[in-house]
């Protein structure tokens, strides 16, 4: 039975279960927008959420909690101060998965986690200021490939379109 047994196993051992959520988690609150696998945006969510209550609350418990989990003092400042205000009156939903596509490789599906409100924040800045620090936005698709023009078919000194045999390496009929 899987009573109260929450999260996936990810294929993983506990212990690196736990350490790539933690690497996943500060690699958000640092960037706001990763890409990642479906699963384990589901999985990070849980935990992303969490760490921005924490950082509301704003104690020194809080600081410490968040510490075990964030790897990082530059990203757990942040989170206590920028990301605290700016979801201050949001009671929860910090954070919105949006599936991309499938990997070419595996094809496992691929799904881009951000922190909700990352819009506005680039709206906000003068025009002549960049916006916030942000990741690497998805790689658009290729489609200046799909876009060519398909090669025409080979033909034979015949004219007509076929498979051509390779004669390299090949003894020709008739020869011993």
């Amino acid at each position: 039975m899987r009573h109260r047994n929450a999260g996936r196993k990810l294929g993983r051992t506990s212990a690196h279960r736990l350490a790539l959520l933690r690497n996943l988690v500060t690699a958000l609150l640092d960037h706001e927008r990763i890409e990642t696998t479906d699963a384990k945006a589901k999985d990070l969510r849980r935990i992303a959420d969490r760490m921005i209550t924490l950082g509301k609350r704003g104690d020194l418990h809080a600081r410490r909690q968040a510490l075990r989990v964030v790897k990082s003092a530059e990203v757990t400042s942040k989170l206590f101060s920028s990301l605290a205000e700016r979801y201050r009156e949001r009671p929860g939903g910090y954070t919105r998965v949006l599936k991309l596509r499938t990997r070419v490789g595996d094809a496992a599906p691929i799904s881009m986690i951000e922190l909700v409100d990352r819009e506005m924040l680039a709206k906000a800045a003068a025009p002549g200021e960049k916006p916030a620090k942000a990741a690497k936005v998805a790689k658009p698709e290729k489609a200046a490939r799909a876009a060519k023009p398909a090669k025409p078919a080979r033909t034979t000194k015949g004219g007509a379109a076929g498979p051509k045999t390779p004669t390299k390496g090949r003894k020709k009929a008739g020869s011993a």
